[in-house]
């Protein structure tokens, strides 16, 4: 696949981490059918560099450990080397793991906020350093449903997802005193098909906590639905967003359900 030359987002130069798969891929995908140069990140690197050949053009996969300053400062250097600028930071790769709170290890709750919340910083704070040198730019922060009420088996992935709440805003409040023209926006989806979850309602039972009671109201959605959201916040449609949570949750929030 080709990427276009016109869209919402062309000529965007945009990184995406965990691109390989889930929500990441389609983010990809998108991106690129709407203009954008792709910057692909993830430690899965065939999936990575199999999307990137996909995708085609001017499509760039680079392995990255988010919780390293170093390959932060690495894949930053080769995006700008390659693309001359960045436009749009996807910070999307996290994990989701169990942890109800009196079973949930040091070590656990720490490996969660490491990834989840450590790595989120470090993104923006390299993003921040190179969109102010150009003009300016869109964060998008993947939280969480989860980041905005709790779930009684996921102590440190809640907390995790409320701490990126925190570092969003107070992102979108240091860069509009600076002057900085760079927006920082999350997302808040409930379940979603991908297979990060489709591994944990396997491995316990969460069926009920991941499936409406109505069937008329689904609390799982596809991939692409997030996708459409994220790009909305990173085009110029979104310019006065900014600072601000979309829970993209079909109303689980507001019905109870």
């Amino acid at each position: 696949m080709t990427q276009e030359k016109k869209g919402r987002v062309a000529g965007k130069v945009t990184i995406i981490t965990g691109g390989a798969s889930g929500v990441g891929r389609e983010d990809a995908l998108l991106f690129a059918r709407e203009g954008a140069r792709v910057v692909i990140t993830d430690v899965n690197e065939d999936a990575g560099q199999a999307l990137a050949r996909e995708i085609g053009g001017d499509a760039l996969f680079l392995r990255h450990d988010i919780t390293r300053e170093d390959d932060w400062q690495r894949v930053m250097a080769a995006t700008v080397e390659r693309f001359g600028r960045l436009d749009v930071l996807v910070n999307n790769a996290g994990i989701l793991m169990p942890s109800a709170l009196e079973d949930t290890t040091l070590e656990l709750w720490r490996k969660i906020q490491t990834v989840n919340v450590e790595g989120y910083f470090l993104g923006c704070k390299h993003a921040v350093r190179e969109m102010k040198q150009t003009g300016g730019g869109s964060i998008v922060n993947m939280s969480s449903l989860a980041g905005l009420s709790g779930l009684a088996m996921f102590s440190a992935y809640c907390a995790s997802k409320h701490a990126v709440v925190g570092l969003s805003r107070s992102v979108a409040a240091y860069c509009k005193t600076k002057g900085y023209n760079i927006r920082s926006n999350t997302i808040h989806p409930d379940g979603i098909n991908t297979p990060m979850v489709a591994a944990m309602v396997n491995h316990m039972d969460l069926l009920s906590q991941v499936t409406s009671r109505n069937p008329d109201m689904p609390r799982s959605t596809d991939p692409i639905n997030i996708a459409n959201v994220v790009l909305f916040l990173a085009s110029d449609e979104s310019q006065f967003i900014n600072g601000a949570e979309l829970r993209v949750d079909n109303a689980f929030l507001s019905s109870g359900d």
